[in-house]
């Protein structure tokens, strides 16, 4: 294997990890404040439509942005109301959250647009385009460092950018701000945040407002940046391996880049070598394309009991009177 071809594949990844690490580190913000949220697919998918549905119709890839954060954050805003105003079970409201983004797309596709719930293809300012960054060209033809920096690091959407730079972000805002001391002690002992005057509600629905952005940014990414619209079920369970990394991450967001870089590499590696032959066996190209998934249960049944996830989350906060 040339360095050109790892270099193929090591991009393949980055692009298909973006929406797993921003969709991992919104799971990171609500569950740090004690909100459980497996909806995150159902966010994603919900976003992913309404950002490439408002592309279509405007032509316009921001207002798409836009609309995928938009439609993130209204399901954010309904598990909030469930989970946090109202005191209900935090997985099954996402797991109603996952339902209703799953059939309310394909309707709302299917009544717009009438493709049996796809959008139309995205073409030119509908979509997101290659970022090429400062002298990509000019130190393309160096050996080794010039094919990393101009085909591995240079040439993405503006979107992978911005997750890579909310790791950074969200590791000085959890753990060198006041904020961040504050969320993540609504997490393990809410009383306490309460007694010292701070609204564990209001934070607790800060944290799923920055979920909300995050997941929207993710599915927007999915619909306009890694594919060219929408069409049913894209996400493809992206969500549930986006917990799974951050049950493996530990919930610590440099954690979270590592673990969705590997999922993104093992996808990346199913796309570009469909089956492979060890010489006694050949391994088929169904299981190739399951190894991201296969990998999501591994880390569930491994990590599960060992992971440690805040000491409050999944349960509702009762403010003693």
């Amino acid at each position: 294997m040339d360095i050109n071809t790892i270099i193929q594949i090591l991009d393949s990844a980055v692009r298909l990890m973006t929406p797993l690490l921003l969709a991992c580190l919104a799971g990171l913000y609500s569950e740090r404040s004690g909100v459980f949220d497996i909806g995150l697919e159902g966010k994603m998918l919900m976003a992913a439509f309404s950002a490439a549905a408002v592309a279509a119709l405007t032509g316009s890839v921001w207002l798409g942005l836009l609309a995928g954060i938009a439609g993130s954050l209204m399901l954010s805003l309904v598990h909030g109301l469930a989970s946090i105003t109202f005191r209900g079970n935090q997985l099954i409201s996402g797991v109603a959250i996952n339902f209703l983004a799953s059939g309310l797309t394909v309707l709302l596709g299917q009544k717009i647009f009438a493709l049996g719930g796809r959008t139309p293809s995205l073409t030119g300012g509908g979509r997101f385009g290659a970022i090429r960054l400062p002298f990509a060209e000019t130190l393309e033809p160096v050996p080794v460092i010039g094919p990393i920096y101009a085909d591995l690091i240079s040439g993405h959407s503006i979107l992978v950018y911005v997750a890579f730079l909310c790791v950074p972000l969200t590791w000085w805002l959890l753990f060198r701000t006041r904020f961040g001391l504050r969320l993540r002690a609504v997490g393990e002992n809410p009383a306490s945040v309460d007694t010292a005057g701070v609204s564990v509600t209001r934070l607790r629905y800060v944290a799923i407002g920055i979920c909300g952005v995050l997941c929207g940014l993710a599915g927007a990414y999915l619909a306009t940046g890694l594919g060219a619209g929408f069409v049913k079920e894209m996400t493809a369970g992206r969500g549930f391996i986006a917990l799974a990394a951050l049950i493996f991450a530990k919930w610590r967001p440099w954690g979270a880049l590592f673990a969705t870089f590997l999922f993104g590499l093992l996808e990346a590696i199913a796309g570009r070598f469909p089956s492979i032959d060890l010489g006694i066996i050949t391994v088929p190209s169904m299981f190739m394309n399951a190894l991201p998934y296969i990998l999501t249960v591994i880390i569930l049944a491994g990590f599960v009991g060992r992971a440690i996830p805040p000491r409050a989350g999944g349960e509702p906060y009762v403010k003693e009177r």
